[in-house]
């Protein structure tokens, strides 16, 4: 195995710095993956990493990633929580890659909940 070099840490840490102040940091908007067992076994590690390759690519600084466990409806895993300031939340069920990128592109960046995805609007908010 190769040996890291300094440059190769300052990287990691960037990298890990970068994830935590997503998931950490205040923010316009909240994805919240759920990532309960049947999340998972149906492709949620896919939708996060489409969200935290679609920040990283855009640069954005104000967008907190969360997961969650299963949020009660396994048939329609993968599913997503979409929060943004002062507008209700919206879950978002079915999900792939593609849809993911057209949601967070219209929704989160863009405002607009993306209908044809959505199962709810409206619930309790975490901010």
């Amino acid at each position: 195995m190769a040996k890291l070099s300094i440059e190769d840490l300052k990287k990691i840490k960037e990298s890990v710095e970068a994830s935590v102040t997503l998931r950490e940091g205040g923010s316009r908007a909240k994805v919240n993956i759920h990532m309960g067992t049947c999340g998972i076994a149906s492709g949620a590690r896919q939708i996060m990493t489409t969200v935290m390759d679609e920040i990283g690519k855009r640069d954005i600084k104000d967008v907190i990633v969360t997961t969650s466990g299963c949020a009660g409806l396994c048939s329609r895993e993968p599913m997503i929580t979409v929060e943004l300031l002062g507008a209700a939340p919206v879950k978002y069920v079915d999900l792939n890659p593609d849809k993911m990128r057209e949601i967070f592109t219209e929704h989160v960046l863009g405002g607009e909940p993306v209908e044809k995805y959505a199962l709810a609007v409206g619930s309790e908010t975490t901010f």
